[in-house]
């Protein structure tokens, strides 16, 4: 719960004030090459984009959980100027020379960190140079906000955590919404790497891929949010869904900052090469 005390140093710190809600976003991202790719998933994140500032308010802020930042505790990036990650190999160099140079917010970061607590009570680490924009991050917002002048942060994920302890975390997002902050999660509902099918169409898929896919979408569209903690309780099709589930992560993160009963919508609900999930989610 923020408290009076931390709102108004997130107030003081960050100079955002309570604003009309903001929507929350988890994308499937997907192959790096969607992000300069003409194909309906970069028209997709180009017409969300589009989005902000007539049906929704322009965020003032971003933070963004993406599935490539794994961490021992919990970090934000905290410099002014994050570099571009390019964290993949054997692709074009025309991906290798893509940049995001969207700004910072070293101090957004500082209030963020003082008022949002890992267990033990401890703030989130705040990371001053050593990662940056990620893939996961630059893919679904260079194309939605081509502008870069939207501070941006990275939140990490502590990967030897259960589940239930992202989510827990990721409830005290919730409040930021209020702030002009849009909370943008990256990943793919359903990731498997090694079952990759690179001739299939976005309608084909594995059953076990069909099946995990439309059980978490059920969850989203029924408001059974707090199911989605529980994932790997789905057994075998949940291991074939996600070897690790580094990717199904941000989906708690967007999941534990909304409310079951707001409106939502599905988009990008096909697959890339049978095994991953573009299906995406805008709430709110």
């Amino acid at each position: 719960m923020l408290s009076t005390t931390d709102a108004s140093a997130l107030d003081r710190l960050v100079a955002l004030k309570i604003s009309e809600r903001m929507p929350v976003l988890f994308l499937g991202h997907g192959s790096p090459l969607n992000a300069i790719g003409d194909n309906e998933y970069r028209r997709s994140w180009q017409a969300l984009g589009a989005e902000f500032g007539s049906k929704f308010p322009p965020p003032r802020l971003i933070l963004c959980i993406s599935a490539h930042w794994l961490t021992e505790g919990w970090w934000l990036t905290g410099m002014d100027q994050p570099k571009t990650i390019h964290d993949f190999g054997g692709f074009p160099q025309e991906l290798f020379d893509q940049q995001y140079p969207a700004p910072g917010d070293a101090a957004a970061a500082l209030a963020i960190s003082q008022w949002i607590r890992q267990r033990g009570a401890k703030p989130l680490g705040l990371d001053k140079g050593e990662w940056g924009l990620d893939h996961g991050a630059w893919s679904v917002l260079k194309p939605m906000f081509p502008e870069a002048n939207i501070p941006v942060i990275q939140l990490s994920m502590d990967y030897g955590r259960a589940p239930e302890e992202h989510y827990a975390l990721a409830k005290q997002l919730k409040a930021l919404r209020d702030r002009g902050v849009l909370i943008v999660g990256s990943g793919n509902i359903v990731h498997n790497l090694r079952q990759m099918q690179r001739g299939a169409s976005g309608s084909q898929a594995y059953d076990w891929a069909l099946e995990f896919d439309q059980t978490i979408g059920g969850y989203v569209q029924q408001g059974n949010l707090d199911a989605l903690q529980n994932f790997q309780k789905l057994g075998q099709v949940a291991k074939m869904a996600h070897p690790t589930h580094d990717h199904y992560l941000p989906l708690l993160y967007a999941a534990g900052a909304v409310d079951g009963r707001e409106p939502l919508r599905f988009f990008n609900t096909s697959f890339q090469a049978g095994s991953i999930s573009m299906r995406s989610v805008v709430w709110g």
